[in-house]
């Protein structure tokens, strides 16, 4: 995969949304989706339809448009969401928690498999079917369980401790939801959410008629 079109990040990020149309497309049993029927739902022009979905190497055919299912797999596979990944979250507080309850991950192809908390009253306990560690045996069990991706949800002061320790235990990439720059070696993939730059969007639309922001 080139860097090219890993930079293409809006392109990425607009897939899910392609993919969850497609998906209820299959269960109502259609089998064909034509372009201008995605850049309805997407809001989006019919050019840009095609040039997201050309990232993944699939091209529609003219006057007929994309088999849906061959789109899906192509969807799927782009953003390696055909394979599992396993991960663990860091602060099951309130967004933790939230997190920990989303059905959607492992239709996605992410299973977070354990979590970890600092509070005492949390250690021990299950949370939407996952248990909560020590956050003191991070490391230890990320080797032992061998995952690849940590989720940070702790307060920003302590995100980059908790990065440390994600790296020590092999992690390779970690999904940030503190709103800190962290510091990782260069093999290490950082994607960093902050949700207050949604906000901002929302705020700047909210209150200007005159920028156009997709």
């Amino acid at each position: 995969m080139s860097k090219n079109k890993i930079l293409k990040s809006p392109t990425i990020r607009r897939l899910p949304t392609y993919l969850h149309k497609l998906i209820e497309m299959r269960k109502s049993g259609e089998t064909i989706v034509a372009t201008p029927v995605l850049a309805k739902y997407m809001n989006i022009g019919e050019i840009v339809v095609r040039k997201d979905l050309a990232i993944t190497g699939i091209t529609g055919q003219p006057g007929v448009g994309y088999k849906i299912k061959e789109l899906i797999d192509a969807i799927k596979s782009f953003l390696n969401w055909d394979m599992t990944s396993e991960a663990v979250l860091v602060g099951a507080g309130s967004l933790g928690s939230a997190i920990l309850g989303y059905e959607g991950f492992e239709e996605n192809g992410l299973k977070i498999i354990a979590a970890f908390d600092a509070d005492g009253d949390k250690i021990g306990t299950v949370i939407h079917d996952c248990e909560i560690f020590p956050v003191a045996r991070l490391s230890e069990l990320c080797k032992r369980l061998q995952v690849k991706i940590g989720i940070i949800c702790v307060p920003a002061p302590f995100a980059q401790e908790v990065a440390d320790d994600l790296v020590a235990g092999g992690v390779k990439a970690i999904w940030n939801f503190a709103n800190v720059a962290l510091k990782v070696p260069d093999s290490v993939i950082v994607q960093r959410e902050v949700i207050a730059g949604g906000l901002a969007l929302l705020s700047v639309k909210l209150n200007s008629q005159n920028y156009d922001i997709n």
